[in-house]
């Protein structure tokens, strides 16, 4: 394991610890609309630091949604809906599929052709 997958499975555990049985009261009693507030503020406060192009504190609020995120997706494996390697193999499907002009070898000419193609694989996959 690299040291920043440690690091993120450390992460993991302290949610999962923060859920369990002997966890915080707060976190075990939390749903998902109940973290809806949080997750905006905490958006919103990141939406701030980068526009203050605050480096510290950009990391610092990240650190905050990444984890209301996994906190969500804990409350829904909790739930049996989904688990967390499922949320991270649906979004690394949508990135290669996404992006044919890297992982497909798919030309573009400009940046408009681009954001067509871009457009074109969204609508598709929302039929």
């Amino acid at each position: 394991m690299t040291n920043n997958n440690v690091k993120f499975q450390d992460l993991l555990h302290t949610i999962k610890a923060l859920r369990g049985e002997e966890g915080c009261p707060w976190d075990r009693k939390q749903t998902c609309p109940g973290l809806m507030q949080y997750l905006q503020s905490e958006c919103d406060e990141l939406l701030a630091a980068i526009k203050n192009d605050d480096h510290d504190n950009i990391c610092e609020e990240l650190g905050d949604v990444l984890y209301l995120l996994i906190m969500i997706t804990e409350i829904n494996a909790d739930r049996g809906l989904f688990k967390f390697e499922d949320v991270i193999s649906g979004i690394n499907a949508k990135l290669i599929r996404r992006h044919p002009h890297v992982f497909a070898g798919q030309t573009y000419e400009n940046e408009e052709q681009l954001i067509a193609q871009w457009q074109a694989i969204k609508a598709k996959e929302k039929k």
